[in-house]
């Protein structure tokens, strides 16, 4: 990085007014304060692989606030959007199981692979079982992924819409999406 932007590894120059590095996550502070569940270093309930706490057969934890390792895993889940989504629909039966007073059984995470897009500038990932992909696949690859998310929150013709009016108004909107 310079003053003025990034230079990629290729050698690259990408100019910046502003550049910013988001890297690692951190659980609310408030859940180390609920009385008898046990939290790990970064604030993330610990939960079994059911998602249940570990002291609390009826609190269930999930996403960036569940400190969860799979039977067989040595680590946590990942703390990405695919990992909550897959904890969010397995959710709906587990709740269930627990209301019927069914056994529960292990949550399964199928990782999927990642996407990264640099605004117009690069878009790469990992896909599957480690499948590298880079440039317009990949940049489509990503479009495709956020429009399904978008589909799933908000339904299709808001998203049809919003399409449409993205169309539209392009060059309105800025060139790099921060969250």
């Amino acid at each position: 990085m310079t003053a003025d932007g990034v230079i990629l590894r290729g050698g690259s120059f990408i100019p910046a007014e502003m550049i910013v590095w988001a890297a690692g996550i951190k659980a609310p502070d408030m859940l180390t304060t609920l009385d008898g569940l046990d939290a790990d270093r970064i604030n993330r309930l610990i939960v079994r692989p059911t998602l249940q706490t570990a002291k609390d057969d009826d609190i269930f934890a999930i996403g960036d606030c569940a400190c969860c390792v799979l039977d067989g895993d040595d680590k946590p889940l990942p703390p990405r959007a695919q990992t909550a989504h897959q904890q969010a629909d397995f959710m709906v039966g587990a709740i269930a199981a627990r209301l019927q007073n069914r056994p529960i059984p292990s949550f399964a995470y199928h990782d999927m692979g990642s996407l990264v897009s640099l605004s117009e500038y690069r878009t790469l990932g990992v896909l599957f079982r480690g499948l590298k992909i880079d440039g317009l696949l990949a940049k489509l690859a990503y479009r495709a992924l956020h429009k399904k998310h978008l589909l799933a929150v908000f339904g299709f013709w808001k998203v049809a819409l919003d399409t449409i009016a993205g169309a539209i108004s392009r060059k309105t909107e800025p060139r790099i999406k921060l969250h």
